[in-house]
């Protein structure tokens, strides 16, 4: 596990590293899910009233529901793929920067109307920022890198080193 800053909203967040890439987890603390159920289940006993202040899951930020892109990422012949979902977003409000280690996707969703004095029956649509950082299993070509954006798809191409496309190769399993 390693502590990172995330650039642009300075949060810390923890990666694990994978295969393929760095796994993000809330930094609302190192707790397993169950110690951060039991911690809130403690804090209503001690503050029963503290649970009207704002709606509960805004606290619990996995349920809270962020604008944060689910991806996909693979080796393709001799490329890197980064295939990120980030609907109802144009390709001017998404960012990516990339280097021989990792990728960074980032963006803003931002509100289509200012709402005056309407009552709503439900609000589900998220508007904020993101943010999210990968590594990449292999050294790429950066200057070689090709992004495209399509029904709220964003796909990044990046060609592999050939010293690191090199180093790849079969094992055969008895």
């Amino acid at each position: 596990m390693q502590r990172v800053q995330e650039p642009g909203n300075g949060r810390c967040v923890m990666l694990k590293k994978r295969s393929l890439s760095l796994a993000k987890t809330e930094p609302s603390s190192a707790l397993s899910p169950f110690e951060e159920f039991e911690r809130r289940f403690e804090d209503f006993f001690r503050r029963p009233f503290s649970l009207m202040e704002a709606p509960w899951w805004t606290r619990w930020p996995a349920l809270a529901g962020e604008v944060s892109p689910t991806a996909d990422i693979y080796e393709e012949g001799g490329d890197i793929v980064v295939k990120a979902e980030v609907p109802g977003m144009k390709k001017e409000e998404i960012h990516v920067d990339i280097n021989e280690k990792t990728i960074t996707i980032s963006g803003e969703k931002k509100k289509e109307e200012k709402v005056e004095k309407k009552d709503y029956v439900r609000h589900e649509r998220v508007y904020g920022s993101f943010v999210r950082t990968f590594g990449l299993p292999a050294e790429v070509q950066t200057d070689k890198a090709q992004a495209t954006f399509k029904d709220g798809v964003l796909e990044v191409r990046v060609p592999k080193t050939a010293e690191a496309a090199s180093r790849t190769r079969k094992v055969t399993v008895e």
